[in-house]
């Protein structure tokens, strides 16, 4: 298969996989045999090691997309005696607020612009202000604009107040670091199809036990009823509905290959790489990214569009996918953007190549080639 036909996805997920990722969803495998059962505590376990979650945490794997784990924890997770208050700079923290009030929240949010960061002296005021909030969630990497929240400080902030604390870690874990030791949440959700470079089908949620089991019949779903899921789980080692057996070998097989790198800090080593080269080349090319280094993350970068006659979305995109690479169109409300992504299988010679096709791409779109 020719590169153009299958491109490389600088994306933020789902994204390119290697070779042994996509060669393990090639054995099939029954989900009430003990080979899969094991399969499926090597993946739980492991996912703990990586956030470094000691022996009061547990791992509740769920089927589908990273956004069916989000609803799963706050609807299973979060307190229903007051309000939650979700910090807003992007579509995915639109998203949470949206989850929150379908499954009976009381929610307010504070929004900043898509290019800030939350002031943590803000945060800690509102939450001083209003006693009826118990609950706070925030994303962790904003992928809307490619924004790395600062996590750390709003948890030690939620903390202090004695409420709780929901992340969206969807497209940071497993590179961005996560210490569940040191990070104080009720839950944090995320996904295989991330920096973890599997695929998508599954997701997971991260949490304390103890919080869990005081969630017994919380959740207004039962398909995405974590609490149910874990019991299940811990009574026979089975999934309660059928699991994606295909995209759970994947994980496995990437979780490997997340510890032949080296962890979690090699990996993000790898990424910041990655996106220095992206950023820098696209910069020398005319093209303004959205985002102040200090904010940026190395997930996915926002570049403005070009304003002249000779750029438009669609072809450069086309062009581009003919040479090997797929992007990501905008999501970001300043106007015309589109995104970069620096996760997944590729390396730092994968972005110079990029970067010098964009470079052959704009000379002909200029062109009129």
């Amino acid at each position: 298969m020719s590169r153009a036909a299958e491109p490389i996805l600088l994306t933020p997920g789902p994204l390119t996989t290697s070779a042994a990722v996509k060669q393990a969803m090639l054995r099939d495998w029954g989900s009430r045999d003990p080979d899969f059962e094991a399969l499926t505590r090597f993946v739980l376990a492991e996912l703990l090691g990586i956030a470094n979650a000691g022996s009061g945490h547990v791992a509740v794997p769920i089927q589908g997309s990273g956004t069916y784990a989000v609803e799963a924890m706050i609807g299973t997770l979060a307190r229903r005696d007051g309000r939650m208050l979700v910090l807003t700079n992007g579509a995915y923290g639109q998203r949470m607020i949206a989850i929150a009030r379908g499954v009976g929240l009381d929610v307010t949010d504070y929004a900043v612009p898509e290019t800030q960061v939350h002031d943590p002296a803000e945060l800690r005021r509102r939450l001083a202000a209003d006693p009826s909030i118990r609950s706070v969630g925030v994303v962790h990497c904003e992928t809307t604009s490619g924004i790395l929240n600062p996590v750390e400080s709003f948890a030690d902030i939620v903390g202090e107040a004695g409420r709780d604390l929901y992340v969206d870690s969807m497209s940071a874990f497993g590179a961005i670091p996560v210490d569940a030791r040191r990070l104080r949440f009720a839950g944090l959700a995320a996904s295989a199809n991330k920096c973890l470079q599997g695929v998508p089908g599954i997701a997971f949620v991260i949490c304390p036990e103890d919080r869990l089991a005081e969630a017994k019949g919380r959740s207004p779903s039962l398909v995405l009823d974590l609490e149910a899921q874990h019991r299940q789980l811990l009574a026979d080692g089975q999934w309660r509905f059928t699991p994606p057996t295909h995209i759970v070998a994947a994980l496995a097989e990437a979780i490997r290959e997340l510890a032949a790198e080296g962890g979690p800090a090699a990996r993000l080593a790898r990424y910041r790489k990655n996106s220095r080269i992206l950023i820098e080349g696209m910069r020398g090319l005319g093209f303004d990214s959205l985002l102040a280094d200090e904010v940026q993350s190395p997930i996915i970068a926002s570049f403005a569009e070009p304003a002249a006659d000779w750029f438009a979305f669609p072809a450069f995109y086309e062009r581009l996918k003919t040479m090997g690479f797929a992007i990501y169109a905008g999501k970001m409300k300043v106007g015309g953007t589109f995104r970069v992504g620096s996760i997944g299988a590729v390396d730092p010679n994968t972005m110079t190549d990029f970067v010098a096709c964009v470079e052959r791409t704009v000379a002909a779109m200029k062109e009129g080639r």
